[in-house]
């Protein structure tokens, strides 16, 4: 049916064309021309008498005809991208292409994209496929390729909406609490103090558990917090911190969520390093303190002189005339212990600490960690609003839907109200110790933020590395116009063999080739049980400022038990495994064996540092040291004739330790070396000898003819080599 519509549509078209050239030939009054008749077309519908030298051929009408259809189809068109393939030889670029991306680009292999490079500013070592080139370079490599460029039309980014949940964001603000709706919570106490000054031990006297006796060497090594009811009803919850110098974020970290630290000061040793930390992160804070000067109970106790250390500090104490509570206690012996929770509550109450339990939750990730069974954990202390199940939180870069909540004691419980540590189980990965945790809608929206938050942190990283780049193209830019400079004089066929020849080498080194890892460089793979812990490691390792004796590369840290993908890391990159408070099973050790891959597993974190230490030692090369046997002094010089050669002879007196002819001797001469190397001959008179001891005379000739002057030394040593350690010093 269409068929038939259109060929009659082209008669008509035909019809009017023809009538068209009738009345303008007749308008012309042309007389006695010949008339023939023409088919018109494929499909004709009759037969026209039309001038020959008007319609010697279809063209008009084919014209017409053609026109005709692209007005019917007109729509069709609009709707169709008309693609304007690229010119032979036309590369379309953009900025920020890569060598791997610019070679596609040309059509090209990316060792022609090297090649190019040769005569440019670019250190080719650093090159790789993925590395950014700069836009001039790419403009250059194309034209020295005999091809022309195109600039790419660049599509602007539209502008990502925020999506991000804050409680001081527009879309989530949370308005004060009404007054009226607040309520009592327990305060949050932190216990901060020295290592070993009795934090953990105080702890456990307050909650009669035994704690300490769980500790590795008696020292915390990372933050537990834990709800204890007094006698009277009252509830507090404690925050215990690591008092090792390794611990200072962590100590930090539990500042920014209390309500009130005690400082624990052992009466004998008075204020110490952490102690003096401990105060400035409760200053920082804006947290009041308790003073708690334990070990009152030993003969050396001197708490006055506690007391006026601390004045230095401004930590002036009530019979001094300051605000700072002072209670002398025995934390191993439980004396005074009551009267330090009371003034714990009692300043709770000046506090007036209160808080909303409605709406939705807000709270903090005091640590973090990873359990085979239940999966990443996190403790928190929730601030405002009442956690229950099946809530959706989101922390940092990950979210969680609440599937199980724990108390200290790892019993299950159905909800948390404000002030009340809980361990929180359900995170899809775990959060960081510190992140901030806020209750959203739905999944989809705790999705949404999480994307949010991991876009912004790619730009971020975009960012910075744009800044290296840029730093580098800057450098390697003023090396390129100081090596142009030295060949200014030179023409360029000359400057080109010159800058061929100079990085001819690079081309055998291709970056896809160079799989070799540096023999002087240690790679580690690091686990720990907690997030804070693996966190302190790293900034301690952070400190690694020994470069140039032995690479340090952190291939791999996380938290958990040694796994067989940390030996697969370990193996690939000729790596030692370093766990702290963590497992290895037997089949993962016997693994690990058969690849010959170390695993150091430690719990207290001073000794984990040794052996790491240790473990630099050993990739650095033995240092050669000399150890002097004896000293002589020329008294005479003389030479004796081999053949045709004259040799040097020095008269000697050994005057201290012996020379002994199978070590290594050196001739000094004014202060200077001039000479290393073995002896040809010694002799005591005219007998060839193998020792000369103190206080003999000696002749003796060097494996060197050189000359030798009265008043030289000759220093018979011994060479040995020394396993050097590394000047790392990680400040504990």
């Amino acid at each position: 049916m269409h068929r038939g519509l259109l060929l009659r549509f082209e008669n008509l078209v035909q019809l009017r064309g023809a009538g068209r050239q009738l009345c303008a030939q007749s308008s012309r009054k042309v007389c006695g021309a010949q008339w023939k008749p023409v088919q018109l077309s494929a499909h004709p519908m009759g037969s026209l008498l039309l001038q020959p030298q008007l319609w010697q051929k279809d063209r008009s009408i084919s014209a017409a005809l053609s026109q005709c259809r692209h007005l019917a189809t007109k729509e069709e068109t609009k709707k169709k991208k008309k693609k304007i393939p690229l010119m032979r030889g036309e590369v379309e670029i953009r900025q920020k292409m890569t060598v791997e991306e610019l070679a596609r680009a040309m059509g090209k292999d990316i060792d022609h994209i090297y090649e190019a490079l040769l005569y440019t500013d670019i250190n080719l070592d650093a090159i790789e496929p993925d590395s950014i080139l700069h836009e001039d370079h790419i403009k250059m490599i194309v034209q020295k390729s005999g091809m022309k460029y195109k600039s790419a039309k660049l599509k602007e980014e539209k502008e990502r909406k925020n999506t991000d949940a804050s409680p001081h964001f527009c879309c989530n603000y949370r308005p004060p609490a009404d007054p009226a709706v607040l309520t009592p919570r327990p305060p949050v106490v932190t216990i901060l103090g020295h290592v070993d000054h009795g934090k953990t031990t105080l702890l456990d006297s307050l909650r009669k558990t035994q704690v300490a006796s769980m500790e590795a060497g008696g020292i915390t090594q990372h933050i537990g917090a834990f709800l204890v009811h007094m006698p009277s009803g009252e509830k507090i919850t404690f925050l215990d911190t690591p008092g090792h110098a390794a611990f200072s974020a962590m100590r930090a970290r539990g500042t920014n969520v209390t309500d009130i630290v005690i400082l624990v000061v052992a009466a004998e040793d008075g204020v110490m390093e952490q102690t003096v930390e401990s105060i400035q992160h409760a200053k920082n804070a804006g947290v009041p303190l308790i003073l708690a000067i334990n070990k009152c109970d030993k003969p050396e106790a001197d708490p006055e002189r506690v007391k006026k250390e601390l004045l230095a500090h401004d930590v002036v104490c009530e019979e001094f005339g300051g605000d700072v509570q002072a209670v002398n206690i025995s934390a191993l012996k439980g004396e005074n212990l009551m009267v330090l929770a009371e003034a714990t509550v009692a300043l709770a109450e000046v506090l007036e600490l209160k808080a909303d339990a409605t709406g939705l939750v807000e709270g903090t990730v005091i640590e973090s960690r990873k359990d085979r069974g239940k999966g990443p954990l996190t403790t928190a202390i929730i601030q405002r609003g009442t956690l229950r199940k099946g809530c959706v939180l989101v922390a940092g870069k990950t979210w969680a839907k609440v599937r199980f909540l724990f108390d200290e004691n790892g019993k299950a419980v159905d909800a948390a109200s404000p002030g009340i540590p809980v361990e929180i189980m359900g995170w899809k990965e775990s959060p960081s110790a510190g992140d901030e945790i806020l209750e959203v809608e739905s999944e989809q929206r705790a999705q949404e933020v999480v994307a949010w938050r991991t876009y912004v942190e790619q730009q971020e990283k975009m960012k910075k590395d744009l800044e290296v780049i840029e730093a580098k193209q800057r450098e390697h830019r003023s090396e390129y116009e100081k090596k142009q400079e030295k060949l200014a004089h030179l023409t360029w066929r000359q400057r080109k063999a010159v800058l061929y020849k100079a990085n001819k080498h690079v081309m055998l080194l291709r970056p896809k080739e160079r799989t070799e890892m540096d023999e002087n460089t240690l790679s580690l793979i690091v686990k720990g049980d907690v997030d804070g812990s693996v966190e302190a490691i790293l900034s301690i390792l952070d400190s690694y400022d020994c470069e140039d004796e032995c690479k340090l590369d952190i291939v791999y840290f996380g938290m958990g038990d040694i796994t067989e993908n940390d030996i697969s890391l370990a193996e690939a990159f000729n790596g030692v495994i370093f766990g702290f408070s963590v497992k290895a099973n037997e089949s993962i050790k016997k693994l690990a064996e058969k690849k010959g891959i170390k695993i150091k597993l430690h719990n207290i974190i001073y000794k984990l540092i040794e052996d790491l230490k240790d473990e630099l030692n050993s990739k650095l090369p033995p240092a050669v040291v000399e150890t002097t046997i004896g000293e002589a002094s020329v008294l005479d010089t003389f030479s004796v004739t081999v053949g045709k050669t004259k040799i040097p002879v020095a008269g000697c007196r050994v005057h201290k330790g012996l020379l002994d002819r199978k070590m290594k001797f050196k001739l000094i001469r004014n202060r200077d070396v001039i000479w290393k190397g073995c002896l040809s001959s010694l002799k005591h008179h005219k007998d060839d000898v193998q020792v000369i001891k103190t206080g003999m005379d000696c002749g003796l000739s060097l494996d060197k003819n050189l000359e030798f002057n009265i008043g030289d030394e000759i220093i018979c040593y011994e060479e040995k080599e020394v396993q050097q350690t590394t000047s790392w010093d990680p400040g504990f």
